[in-house]
């Protein structure tokens, strides 16, 4: 096997000689055969072979005879010893030339790091007891033109793990775990919510109207119906058509758009779990999603006990409940009741905190100012905070004893919002006059403010039961379960600035 300096890293080679050196092999491979085959199909992955085999000891290996065939990239190589990864894992093989047939032998000689094979030969042990498939053919299947980033660096840098998040799950294999992980995810929470009777929908990711969040939307054109749709901030207001249909738990695995800024917690295509359940009330899907995330610790970590950034997060313990107004007072020591009285008390106490706020907002808006900035990274172990303002739930039902707040709540963990439910709002008198309320306000400036949606207004009057409903950020849940930072990482595919030349 040759380009050994692809192993040791591309400083020895400049690298387009060596992707000149392997296009030069593959146009020799041209006038001899098909140079990308797809007729081989392997009899085992890797990881099914090592389950079977690895902890049989040599000399029954050997009694045994067994041979098998297998697929895929070779990653390391040392002397007669290569490394294959596939999907499931890696399996040593041993490729000796001096077994092989000469046209065999020379096939040997021209593979790189990076190159697909498909390999058949009896499976053996090492004298270092390394479970190992001596080869007795191969071939080769598809030809890498570029080598693979240095074995031990692996790829360091960043932005290019994004940009080339293909190379990164190559070489990479924490990247290749965060992925998979998620997958788990994923497959628990639909198991999750089909045990408990949900039916799983779609609705439209382009929308006339841009509803069921306060966001700045993405704008496109239909052309054949010569109008501007949007891409959907959340499906919320179509799944509540659903309830109102007579689907009475409904959710959905949706993809949300949102024209925002780039952050470690914010990408502008991201992943949301929404669902909602007919005769429920809010503290009844706070419960819900307590369980939900204590049986995925269990299922997915094996201990309702996980690790997050150095800290541990503990889900076996009943999650902390509290409200907006509380927490305020609990984490700003000069915060007391009588500054929540109104609008001008709120504001005298957020400038005494050093909040930034805008003296025309209302009472509620400069309470959740408060909160983000004075409260919401300290709330670390799982915490639910109830009783949102009005002001900022436009879709949300008033608390029936104080009409100032709503019967809303967001869970908190490691500093960050994970999910937002609330007791919905069927009152379809109501709503049109928060909808009326959303415009005034986009009217004089809020580019976040919702839009009015007669359609879902019309669908209200027919009558929703009363319902329950909660959205939860996939991507966030995946950062919390793979001990991420960045956003970024638990997406195979980020949203990056433009490269321009010589970057």
């Amino acid at each position: 096997m040759t380009d050994k300096q692809a192993d040791n890293g591309t400083d020895a080679l400049d690298e387009n000689k060596l992707i000149a050196q392997r296009r030069e092999k593959l146009a020799d491979i041209r006038k001899q055969r098909q140079a990308f085959p797809n007729d081989f199909t392997p009899a085992a992955s890797a990881s099914e072979v090592t389950a079977e085999f690895a902890e049989q000891e040599g000399e029954a290996l050997k009694e045994l005879a067994k041979t098998t065939s297998v697929a895929g990239r070779i990653i390391r190589q040392r002397g007669p010893f290569v490394v294959i990864q596939d999907g499931s894992g890696t399996i040593q093989l041993y490729m000796n030339n001096k077994s092989f047939a000469d046209e065999l032998a020379q096939e040997l000689k021209g593979l790189d790091l990076g190159d697909i094979i498909g390999a058949e030969g009896e499976i053996f042990k090492t004298q270092k007891g390394e479970l190992t498939i001596r080869v007795a053919s191969f071939r080769l299947l598809t030809k890498s033109l570029r080598p693979l980033p240095d074995k031990h660096k692996g790829l360091t840098d960043t932005e290019m793990r994004y940009r080339q998040r293909y190379v990164d799950l190559i070489v990479n294999e924490d990247s290749r775990r965060v992925f998979q992980l998620r997958s788990r995810i994923v497959a628990f929470i639909r198991r999750y919510f089909d045990q408990l009777g949900y039916m799983e929908v779609e609705t439209p990711m382009m929308q006339v109207i841009p509803g069921g969040a306060t966001a700045r939307p993405f704008v496109t054109h239909h052309n054949a119906l010569d109008q501007d749709m949007y891409l959907r901030i959340a499906p919320e207001l179509y799944l509540k058509r659903l309830v109102v249909g007579g689907f009475e738990k409904v959710y959905e695995l949706n993809r949300n758009f949102r024209n925002e800024g780039l952050s470690t917690r914010h990408n502008p295509e991201f992943t949301m779990l929404e669902f909602y359940q007919a005769y429920a009330r809010y503290q009844g899907l706070m419960d819900l999603t307590e369980d939900m995330f204590r049986h995925l610790a269990n299922d997915v970590v094996g201990s309702s006990t996980i690790a997050y950034q150095g800290e541990s997060i503990d889900f076996g313990q009943p999650f902390t409940r509290i409200t907006v107004q509380d927490s305020i007072m609990a984490y700003c020591e000069s915060a007391k009741a009588e500054h929540f009285v109104n609008q001008a008390s709120v504001l005298a106490l957020a400038e005494s905190l050093g909040v930034d706020v805008d003296s025309n907002w209302p009472k509620g808006k400069i309470v959740m100012e408060i909160f983000d900035q004075r409260v919401e990274d300290k709330l670390y172990q799982p915490t639910f905070v109830t009783e949102y303002p009005t002001e900022v739930s436009p879709l949300a039902r008033c608390n029936e004893d104080n009409p100032e707040v709503t019967d809303r709540f967001e869970l908190f963990i490691a500093g960050r919002e994970l999910a937002n439910g609330f007791s919905e709002l069927n009152d379809p008198e109501d709503q049109a006059a928060r909808f009326r309320a959303q415009v005034e306000q986009k009217e004089a400036g809020d580019n976040e403010a919702m839009h009015f949606d007669a359609d879902y207004i019309t669908a209200l009057e027919y009558g929703m039961p009363p319902a329950a409903g909660e959205g939860i950020g996939i991507d966030r849940l995946v950062m919390l379960f793979t001990d991420t930072a960045s956003i970024k990482d638990v997406l195979l595919f980020p949203h990056m600035r433009p490269q321009h030349d010589g970057e």
